[in-house]
């Protein structure tokens, strides 16, 4: 019993501490789920690794890549191990489960792309992957869904005007001398890292890659004559074998290509045995039909028709290194399915082990 002036107390059993084992593995937890939300909604590390781009954006450059600026795509492949994109580190295993496939949608984004931009996405004849799985490439997006698309003497056109040039863009050249070798130390403080000495009958011939500023340093060497390489109009070249890769109907090669319009969403394009070719690939593999050819009679999804309306945007990529580039030229369209994000910013430059300290947090721009 107790009196009016006595206080019961009852006491409850105390938590039970967290080990250091669970605070640890939760935290790592927490932290996983952040970079991964990071790494899929709003922005992500990627690595330059050839030099398609050069010299706009070179080997060793490490970007930050936008989700939001075309607005984040949703995982298609959600079932992964965190933070790899298609394979686990050190095994080189698969990093994805195919159990769940969810179909295409991307959030609303700050802006469209457009023209110039330079985009990270995947590679659209990697066929063996899922789409989010498929790796990852960087190219400039040079035509927009509706645009045609042409290139003469390696002035590439949009819309019948000469299109923007790149101020880095890269073209190969022969340099001859007559007497004398060229310096290649010479060569190098120029900023040329691509090419050398070639076979030659007579003199001394070099291939380089040039930009617009080597020109008149090259031609500046004693004795040296630079002539510019086209490939001419009305050539297919075996040995680089562009999209669509007919040379009956389409006798293109990468300095004299086209024209050629990018499909759109909601255009609608007249079959026939000639053009089948360019679009074969968008019908079958990237929007999922099946599609029968028999001269100019087509049957799509078992009905009989010539007519196609594309169910999504198509987008037309080339590197700013134009004669040593993968990209639309050989391979074709990019599905907007296929759109990663936009490059933003140069975060890290490292050559042969040594920081580029120019080139550490320095925005992208499409110039």
């Amino acid at each position: 019993m107790t009196t009016e002036n006595e206080t019961l107390i009852t006491e409850t059993p105390s938590k039970k501490k967290k080990s250091v084992v669970r605070e640890w593995i939760e935290a790592l937890l927490l932290a996983l789920i952040a970079a991964t939300l990071i790494r899929t909604f709003l922005i992500e590390a990627y690595t330059i690794p050839t030099s398609s781009m050069e010299k706009t954006l070179l080997v060793g450059d490490y970007l930050f890549v936008s989700k939001l600026n075309y607005g984040p795509r949703i995982p298609i492949t959600p079932l992964a191990f965190p933070l790899a994109h298609n394979t686990m580190p050190y095994t080189n295993g698969k990093s994805y489960s195919e159990a769940i496939k969810l179909p295409y949608y991307r959030l609303p984004g700050f802006s469209s792309i457009k023209n110039n931009d330079i985009v990270v996405f995947n590679y659209p004849m990697d066929d063996e992957r899922p789409v989010d799985k498929r790796e990852n490439y960087i190219k400039r997006c040079v035509a927009l869904p509706n645009d045609q698309l042409q290139i003469v003497n390696r002035q590439l056109q949009i819309n019948g005007q000469a299109a923007y040039m790149p101020p880095n863009m890269q073209f190969e050249y022969f340099v001859q001398t007559e007497d004398k070798p060229i310096n290649e130390k010479a060569v190098l403080n120029m900023g040329v890292n691509e090419g050398g000495q070639v076979i030659s009958d007579s003199g001394f011939l070099y291939k380089y890659t040039l930009t617009n500023q080597n020109l008149p340093q090259i031609a500046a060497l004693p004795n040296a004559t630079l002539d510019t390489i086209v490939r001419p109009k009305g050539i297919f070249i075996p040995e680089e074998p562009v999209f669509p890769q007919d040379p009956l109907h389409y006798a293109w090669n990468i300095d004299n290509y086209g024209p050629l319009t990018v499909p759109a969403k909601g255009l609608t394009v007249t079959l026939d045995s000639a053009n089948v070719v360019l679009y074969r690939r968008i019908i079958e593999n990237y929007e999922g039909n099946t599609l029968k050819q028999e001269g100019n009679k087509f049957t799509i999804n078992g009905e009989e028709t010539n007519q196609y309306t594309f169910k999504m945007n198509y987008y037309f990529m080339m590197g700013d290194n134009r004669h040593n580039s993968a990209d639309s030229r050989y391979w074709g369209f990019v599905p907007e399915d296929h759109i990663v994000g936009k490059a933003v910013m140069t975060w890290l430059s490292i050559e042969d082990g040594k920081i580029r300290w120019d080139r550490v947090l320095k925005w992208i721009t499409n110039n």
